[in-house]
């Protein structure tokens, strides 16, 4: 099927052709009829399949031109990443008509935000903290909202967001249609869809847990953070098809480390992106590692999910994630948009158990490769690598031997005393034969 063969208006076509988009991808092409006809749905699908298309395209189909200042669609995201990315996809899908599209988020200024609003939103992308702020303030009224959309809600749920979207919820019109993507599904998903949507269909496009084919996936055993900095800096020499690499540590402290130790050796091609970056800092990163300024960019698991970065040549997992589920999302990073892609992981011994839970997720092994030889194996350790000794317990009660020795002895005969009752009582007593009051004076 191609585009042509949806219900798709002229305005929209002529926008996804200057997209370049080939063909709807399967979640595209079941969500769109589905999403037309205003039942509820829920969609699941792998990272890196098209959702964000997959709900724009059937709600600006249905969307009519109107100067009402109060939003009709209502779209939460987990991250201010996707507020910006999905309001890019909905300006570049509405580069023929009118629609007022406005995106809002934490960490900036809100009375900014407050008059974007006040002077007319259609769509309105946000995440779910700024969401609630915005609305208390009454300058944004959700009572005209005919489509709510919760785009990644695994990750909105990972991240603590339950009682916000819970309040959203309430605050939303009785009458509405409800579409919630995610790339996996799990029973507060379930819950939370019995209770607010009213009998949403289900599409499912891929079993979750199951990689992109066309990723080729591999793997190192490396012992320690050092040797894995000597393994990458290898790579990136002698690998000249790792023309966007994307790194994933487990840490910010990490993150910044690992940038220190190898960016004199790339400089001006290595960036660095986590949550303690500037909100302007992190889109500038993100940028530049779009259009090829940076060679690789070191992050945390705040890109591994929903972010459409295109053209990523590698995945390079630095550290193993300790959740199975979050090594899907981050090889999903490359192999889009029917390309293909590589995933290399290093793994030292602590990660062994997160590949075995990784392989069991996937019903699949990650192959191994032989350690390069011209590899230096580091025999230095970080501080975080080394074994904590536990601390000794010095309120146990210690075990005294009656025949002495160590640190136990016996009293001497001169120390050895009795409570008679005060020294000074006793030493009047002997002199006076009575008790008497250090105030009496001889006559």
């Amino acid at each position: 099927m191609n585009f042509n063969e949806l219900n798709i208006s002229r305005p929209l076509l002529n926008a996804i052709e200057d997209l370049e988009y080939p063909h709807p991808t399967p979640i595209q092409e079941q969500a769109f009829p589905l999403i037309m006809s205003g039942k509820d749905m829920i969609g699941v699908a792998q990272t890196g399949t098209g959702k964000t298309i997959a709900y724009l395209l059937p709600i600006l189909r249905q969307l009519k031109y109107s100067e009402q200042r109060q939003p009709r669609v209502l779209i939460i995201v987990p991250t201010r990443e996707l507020v910006a990315q999905v309001v890019n996809e909905a300006k570049s899908l509405t580069k023929y008509m009118t629609v007022r599209i406005v995106g809002v988020y934490g960490g900036t200024n809100i009375n900014t935000q407050k008059q974007l609003i006040y002077d007319g939103v259609d769509i309105l992308v946000a995440t779910p903290g700024r969401l609630v702020d915005l609305a208390l303030t009454k300058i944004l009224r959700l009572k005209n909202i005919k489509q709510f959309v919760i785009d990644e809600m695994d990750e909105m749920l990972e991240l603590g967001f339950r009682t916000q979207i819970e309040n959203i919820l309430d605050l939303l019109p009785e009458r509405r249609q409800n579409i919630l993507f995610s790339a996996t599904t799990n029973e507060d998903i379930e819950r939370i869809s019995d209770q607010f949507f009213i009998k949403p269909q289900k599409i499912e496009i891929v079993r979750s847990g199951t990689p992109l084919a066309k990723i080729k996936q591999t793997a190192y055993d490396v012992p320690n953070y050092y040797t894995k900095v000597n393994l990458l800096n290898h790579l990136l020499d002698i690998d000249k098809t790792i023309t966007k690499g994307l790194i994933f540590v487990a840490s910010k402290k990490l993150a910044d480390r690992l940038y220190n130790e190898i960016e004199a050796k790339y400089p001006g091609k290595i960036g660095v992106m986590h949550s303690n970056k500037a909100q302007n800092l992190r889109f500038r990163t993100l940028e530049a590692f779009e259009d090829g300024t940076y060679r690789i960019l070191i992050a945390t698991e705040i890109i591994a999910r929903g972010m459409d970065i295109r053209e990523v040549s590698h995945v390079i997992n630095f550290d193993m994630p300790n959740n199975a589920a979050n090594y899907i999302h981050r090889i999903g990073r490359t192999g889009r948009a029917e390309a293909k892609g590589i995933a290399i992981s290093f793994i030292n011994e602590v990660e062994k158990e997160y590949q075995m839970e990784i392989e069991e997720l996937m019903k699949k092994e990650i192959p191994m490769l032989d350690f390069p030889e011209q590899v230096e194996v580091s025999k230095v350790f970080t501080d975080e690598e080394r074994p904590s000794y536990q601390q000794k317990n010095y309120l146990r009660e210690a075990k005294l031997s009656k025949e002495g020795g160590g640190a136990y002895h016996g009293k001497n005969e001169k120390n050895s005393q009795t409570n008679l009752g005060g020294s000074y009582r006793r030493i009047i007593k002997t002199k006076y034969k009575k008790p008497q009051r250090r105030s009496s004076k001889k006559k």
